[in-house]
């Protein structure tokens, strides 16, 4: 087969014509640092949309191949395949000056990063694209975005899935779909640029072991340790470093790599050091003994209080989640990390239009409003927009917010961005000079003014698809509980964040792991750029664009601490999110899963930080809270907030 028959037919402008490299490869497990690609296939394109290269080949790991029952490669079939480091010159070459093309692109890229690392190589890819994160801009109205689907709902027959050769003929296909619906709604493409990266960031740490045990504070003048106690090392000691570490976490204690505010102990033969750990036990008031005494005081380590998670799973209690239910019980107060830090003012401004309806600020010292049951209409109104998505144009912040309010008020989803699944526009001051507006008109998309929010007339869908399941409107301070199928592990669940594309900043998506305390057990449990995966893979933040960013947390592997993952935003620079405007979230099951639920959050003004969601237990259950709290201050102030140690 080949793709010149298929009239791939790419649109003709510069913005969307590149040179092309589709890629698919199947893998022995899903962590790239861990397992290994049992094959690979690579397509190339050139700007015109005719095929220039095909390779594909079956590779010998070395390693046990993994699920069988789904790639279908079995030991006996990949004995005598080359190994990756016989065909990575070949793969290079095809991939260089190439932009890299996958469904689920970070995933493939990161493969191919791993296996190119091994056989000491850098990855030749300086920009990728992925075809699910360009999906979700378009917006397509299926029920999931996995590649089967999106092939057919776009025509592309496929032949044989998790073949890569086949996955990769259809991965054009859709490839030429989304270009064109993309041309079509004048979308930027999410082009992620990709630079090269240290060997070391494919190698990380092994897992730490996680402590069973709450932190009781710190050591006391002749008392003695307690299980979960967090104790850090500094400087040359008389035993072996990883004998002294291996002993204490025998023993119940938490083995730090840094001092904070939170550090139990500090254990340096040298205390008068100029160790960086050493400063920080000074300033923070740490207290500091020798290694002599420390093992004194491990042959008497006290009891401590095991975390309320490990005390459940031992009660035969699963953390297991169930069906969707609208909430409608009083909230758990939402996380503040820093009581010293200022609680801004995220009163919700009132549209400016005759007779629109006030909505009542939150209370006196509360940051966030009580939770609503998704979907409600407490206003009384009726919900005329239900199943409708309203994309409001112009508009300072504060009547812009407004508007987006009212139409979730009204039942509907607020969009961010011109898609296929948008059902009317709202125009506000200046916004018939949105740029935005000519493919509006194109498309024949209804298009009223800021009375129409008023009393809307409920105007048919024109252009737009209803999927079969619509997401949840969660407004902000929504709570949901996360569903899993009856007699299944708990899903992997993606929390997805999008934007309008800027220009002037970068807004970065960071998550923090947050114990009974509401803080992290340690600083690996803060995901961000510079440590984008955990070192048990159990979180990892994912790229999609310059405009989009996913946290994935796999909820049945967190640490038996963990009673809550705070998904962030923060604003790289004196940019505010008042000037990029609405960001929304999504969440959804699986990483090519339909969204169960959609917020748009965009009450902040000032702040250059913000909480979007958490995901918390709460008995047996995993739950979803919107949140939309902003802070003034930068990301390594909601970090110290949280107890991650941020050198100065």
């Amino acid at each position: 087969m080949s793709l010149a028959s298929t009239s791939f037919n790419v649109p003709a402008t510069a913005d969307y014509a590149h040179d092309w490299a589709l890629v698919d490869v199947e893998t022995s497990g899903l962590m790239a640092r861990r397992d290994r690609v049992l094959s690979v296939a690579v397509v190339t394109i050139g700007q015109d949309g005719e095929q220039t290269g095909e390779f594909s080949t079956l590779l010998n790991p070395g390693c046990d191949p993994g699920p069988v029952e789904v790639h279908g490669l079995t030991t006996e079939r990949l004995r005598g395949a080359p190994t990756f480091d016989q065909v990575a010159g070949r793969i290079g070459a095809m991939l260089q000056d190439r932009v890299l093309v996958a469904h689920n692109a970070q995933f493939d890229y990161d493969f191919l990063a791993h296996e190119f690392a091994r056989a000491r190589m850098w990855l030749p890819v300086s920009q990728r694209l992925c075809t699910l994160a360009l999906n979700r801009q378009v917006d397509p109205p299926t029920d999931n975005m996995k590649l089967g689907t999106l092939a057919a709902h776009y025509g592309v027959p496929q032949q044989h899935a998790h073949d890569a050769l086949d996955d990769t003929r259809v991965l054009a296909g859709i490839l030429r779909a989304s270009l064109r619906e993309a041309a079509r709604l004048d979308l930027p493409l999410p082009l992620v640029t990709c630079p090269p990266r240290a060997e070391s960031r494919f190698t990380p740490q092994p897992p730490k072991t996680p402590c069973a045990y709450r932190n009781p504070g710190r050591l006391t003048p002749g008392g003695p340790l307690r299980q979960g106690m967090k104790i850090a090392i500094t400087g040359e000691t008389a035993h072996a470093r990883a004998e002294l570490v291996g002993r204490a976490v025998a023993a119940g204690l938490n083995m730090m790599a840094s001092v904070s505010r939170h550090t139990s102990v500090l254990v340096t033969n040298e205390p008068t050091s100029a160790s960086a750990k050493a400063r920080r036990a000074e300033s923070e008031g740490v207290p500091v003994i020798d290694e002599h005494t420390f093992l004194q005081l491990l042959a008497d380590v006290r009891t401590g209080t095991a975390h309320e998670a490990t005390a459940a799973v031992s009660a035969g209690i699963a953390p297991v989640a169930a069906t969707v239910r609208e909430r409608a019980t009083e909230p758990e107060s939402t996380t503040v990390p820093d009581p010293d830090m200022p609680v801004p003012d995220v009163s919700v401004p009132d549209l400016c239009v005759p007779d629109a309806p006030v909505l009542p600020p939150p209370s006196p010292g509360v940051s966030v409003p009580a939770p609503r049951q998704v979907g409600d209409s407490a206003h009384t109104l009726g919900t005329p927009l239900t199943g409708h998505r309203v994309l409001v144009l112009g508009g300072v912040h504060a009547d812009a917010v407004a508007a987006r309010t009212r139409v979730v008020e009204l039942g509907g989803s607020a969009a961010i961005n011109l898609s296929a699944s948008v059902t009317e526009v709202v125009l506000l001051t200046g916004g018939p000079q949105d740029r935005r507006m000519n493919r509006v008109l194109a498309l024949e998309l209804p298009v009223h003014d800021a009375h129409w929010l008023i009393a809307p007339t409920a105007a048919g869908r024109v252009t737009a698809t209803v999927r079969a399941r619509e997401p949840k409107v969660m407004p902000r301070g929504g709570v949901i509980d996360l569903p899993m199928p009856h007699g299944t592990a708990s899903p992997e669940w993606y929390v997805t964040a999008s934007w309008a594309p800027q220009t002037g900043c970068e807004i970065d998506v960071v998550a923090f792991l947050l114990d009974e305390d509401e803080q992290v057990t340690s600083d690996e449990e803060f995901t961000f750029y510079g440590a984008p995966e955990s070192p048990a893979g159990t979180v990892r933040l994912l790229t999609g664009g310059p405009a989009e960013q996913t946290i994935a947390v796999d909820l049945a592997s967190l640490p038996p601490a963990t009673r809550k993952v705070v998904v962030a935003a923060a604003i790289d620079g004196a940019t505010t999110f008042g000037t990029v405007g609405a960001v929304q979230i999504g969440a959804a099951p699986g990483s090519s899963g339909a969204p169960i639920a959609r917020a748009t959050l965009d009450a902040a003004t000032t702040e250059r930080t913000m909480l979007l969601a958490e995901i918390y237990r709460r008995g047996p259950l995993w739950r979803l809270r919107t949140v939309g709290q902003g802070y003034d201050q930068g990301l390594d102030s909601l970090a110290r907030g949280y107890g991650v140690d941020i050198s100065d």
